[in-house]
């Protein structure tokens, strides 16, 4: 896959965040890009840090969501994945010379400046909020890979509604051929993606 074109998804997996991973998968493929994920392929004989880097390495793009940084519950463990491998993220591209150096990420939270308190050196970066609204996601994604391709892409709210579309009609096929709507909704991320760039490239 092209270097140019990939990008980096750096999110949280838990099925809490399965109602926002699935429109952020479907705006990069809809923008023409093509998502690259640590759960894009099973192989329980490779540590996962070693698949990271590698699709960070070959990934001009990244997006970085640490909306997990703050423990929900008392005596949970904030998410520290997240943050870790935003910074491999970043020492990749100011380590690299040539292609590598030129790289570019988005990083998205939930709230408004909440980020600073955990990792103040972020300080003065530019921010996308995202509230845990999917549309939200759409819209932040849209605009940043929009202003990377230079490209007259579909509004937020077209993004949006063609999401929409391919749940319904990826529903309907996947229940057409036996699938319980259990099955539907744990349906593994790589085979979700595959449906999602199968139903992208079949239209216009």
């Amino acid at each position: 896959m092209a270097f140019e074109r990939n990008v980096f998804i750096n999110c949280p997996f838990d099925d809490d965040y399965r109602p926002l991973l699935r429109p952020l998968l479907f705006s990069v493929y809809a923008l023409g890009f093509e998502p690259r994920i640590a759960l894009e392929s099973l192989d329980s004989g490779k540590p996962r840090i070693d698949k990271i880097i590698a699709l960070i390495k070959a990934s001009k793009y990244a997006i970085h969501d640490i909306s997990r940084i703050r423990a929900i519950a008392a005596g949970e463990y904030f998410r520290l994945n997240m943050p870790f491998e935003l910074g491999i993220d970043v020492g990749c591209r100011l380590f690299s010379q040539g292609r590598r150096g030129a790289k570019k990420c988005l990083i998205l939270e939930a709230e408004k400046y909440r980020y600073q308190a955990a990792i103040s050196d972020l300080s003065g970066s530019d921010i996308a909020v995202h509230d845990n609204k999917p549309e939200n996601v759409v819209a932040q994604v849209r605009h940043w890979l929009n202003g990377h391709a230079r490209s007259a892409a579909a509004s937020p709210s077209q993004v949006w509604a063609a999401f929409n579309e391919f749940m319904s009609d990826n529903d309907a096929e996947l229940t057409r051929v036996g699938f319980a709507r259990q099955d539907i909704e744990q349906l593994p991320i790589n085979e979700l993606m595959g449906h999602m760039k199968r139903w992208v490239a079949a239209r216009p």
